[in-house]
């Protein structure tokens, strides 16, 4: 079995679901948060369009480490921007796997900060850790968007907001 085009499926499909709920988030409530200890909706909503290029970065490199990284979020104005930063994200993701064999999932990639070891993951598993990523960060979306009384698209079926339950 080849494991690629089941994660190019399975990234597409995820894609869709959050092109749905990043369409949502209207561009006057970029500065909310439901707590102060949570992120905005922009930062939120931004970390979840750019994760989508995670698979890429995880077939380039073989680590991550914020204690040496330069990270700068992506400037978001608006919903818009959010939606082409997912595509262009995604896009990056697909070019990169359809360029990969199996056996480039295969090295260990490893999350840290400094000495300070997060996680140790086979490529594949990062992949597969960075969809999982996608799913949480878009349910949490879903409650920003439900606490701001805006209606909730379906994932992997119809919402509440689908039908009249």
């Amino acid at each position: 079995m080849q494991i690629i085009p089941l994660l190019l499926k399975e990234l597409e499909q995820e894609a869709q679901i959050t092109h749905k709920m990043l369409e949502r988030v209207p561009d006057d409530k970029f500065d909310w948060k439901p707590h102060p200890k949570s992120m905005s909706i922009r930062h939120l909503a931004t970390h979840l369009a750019e994760i989508s290029a995670w698979p890429a970065f995880g077939l380039q490199t073989s680590e991550l480490d914020f204690a040496t990284m330069d990270y700068k979020p992506t400037e978001v104005h608006s919903t818009k921007d959010l939606l082409d930063l997912l595509d262009k994200s995604v896009a990056s993701a697909k070019a990169a796997l359809e360029k990969a064999s199996d056996e480039d999932l295969l090295p260990t990639w490893t999350m840290r900060s400094g000495e300070t070891i997060h996680a140790v993951y086979t490529k594949y598993e990062m992949i597969r850790h960075s969809i999982a990523q996608t799913i949480h960060h878009r349910a949490q979306l879903g409650v920003y968007l439900r606490l701001l009384n805006i209606p909730i698209p379906g994932s992997y079926g119809p919402s509440a907001d689908d039908h009249n339950f």
